[in-house]
C-alpha cells in the first residue's frame, strides 16, 4: 500500500482555502441575508384591481393597497382604508397612509 504524498498540490491548497473562506463568510453573514422568503400570495388575486407590491421596513414584499372588485375583504388584508382600498400591511404604523387612514382593522 503506497504512502500518501506529503506534498500538497497548488489546487488542493486553493480548494482548502476556498472552503475555509466560504465557512468564515457564512459564519459572519446575517442569517436573513441567506434566507429567501417568497412573497405572500393573496387568495383570489383576480378580485383585486391592482397587482403591484412594495418592500416594507423588514425587507418583505407586501401587496400594495387594492380595491376588491367583489366588495368583500380580500384574504390576507389587514385593514380597510377610508378610500375603499384594502391594505395588506404587516405593521400598523403607516397602514393606509396615502389612502385616507384606516377605516377598520380586519
Amino acid at each position: 500500500m503506497p504512502l500518501p504524498d506529503l506534498h500538497t498540490t497548488h489546487a488542493t491548497r486553493l480548494a482548502r482555502l476556498s472552503i475555509a473562506l466560504l465557512i468564515a463568510c457564512a459564519a459572519v453573514a446575517p442569517h436573513h441575508a441567506l434566507a429567501y422568503r417568497a412573497p405572500q400570495t393573496y387568495g383570489n388575486e383576480a378580485d383585486l384591481d391592482r397587482h403591484d407590491t412594495y418592500r416594507n421596513r423588514d425587507g418583505e414584499t407586501v401587496h400594495a393597497p387594492a380595491r376588491s372588485k367583489s366588495g368583500r375583504a380580500p384574504e390576507g388584508a389587514s385593514a380597510r382604508c377610508r378610500d375603499g382600498t384594502y391594505s395588506f400591511s404587516r405593521h400598523r404604523r403607516g397602514t393606509c397612509s396615502g389612502h385616507g387612514g384606516v377605516a377598520a382593522w380586519l
